[in-house]
């Protein structure tokens, strides 16, 4: 009889629970009412949240930093990394570049054969085209792409495919996307 009613209790607490976080939660994350689809719903909503923080994070890092003309690349914690090499299907563990400027702040990581590309900006019309032609150039293909944005502030989260006859290490990845806002509009007819 005891194991009953904990049990009942339990599930008493785990629906008020269920309840509170669907409370906390905009509605068009939760697609339906059962338990996983809150808690998917939940997740999704705070990795929202926390890509919106990181956007604000940097944007208030490029307000502290006095504005400098152009790029200039730094690189991330970098293990086993010999300078300049070349992106490609080659184990190479994990790795990682960043550019930084008064416009951009661009981190670029291997993940796998892909490379996750992070850019966090201002909100600058015609942008994202301007990147895609990048990438597209190098031999990169656009697997998934994300954009959140808050105020002016822009996050693109990217997710890239190698292609086999890219030999662009990290940190020019990162220049050449660093770059393009430094560049003349690009237009659709143009790619």
């Amino acid at each position: 009889m005891s194991h009953i009613a904990v049990e009942r209790n339990r599930r008493r607490q785990m629906n008020e629970h269920l309840k509170v976080l669907r409370s906390l939660t905009p509605c068009f994350y939760i697609k339906r009412g059962d338990q996983a689809s809150i808690i998917g719903g939940v997740i999704e909503f705070i990795k929202e949240l926390h890509q919106v923080l990181q956007a604000l994070e940097s944007k208030k890092r490029r307000k502290s930093l006095s504005p400098s003309p152009g790029p200039s690349p730094r690189p991330l914690q970098q293990a086993t990394q010999p300078d300049h090499s070349p992106i490609g299907f080659e184990s190479v563990g994990e790795l990682g570049a960043c550019c930084n400027s008064s416009l951009a702040d661009v981190e670029a990581r291997i993940s796998g054969s892909n490379v996750i590309l992070k850019i966090i900006s201002k909100r600058i019309p015609g942008q994202i085209l301007k990147i895609i032609a990048v990438l597209e150039k190098f031999s990169f293909e656009v697997l998934h792409l994300n954009i959140s944005s808050m105020e002016d502030t822009v996050l693109y989260s990217f997710v890239i495919k190698i292609g086999l006859e890219c030999q662009l290490s990290l940190e020019e990845l990162a220049v050449e996307v660093q770059r393009s806002f430094f560049s003349e509009p690009v237009f659709l007819n143009e790619i």
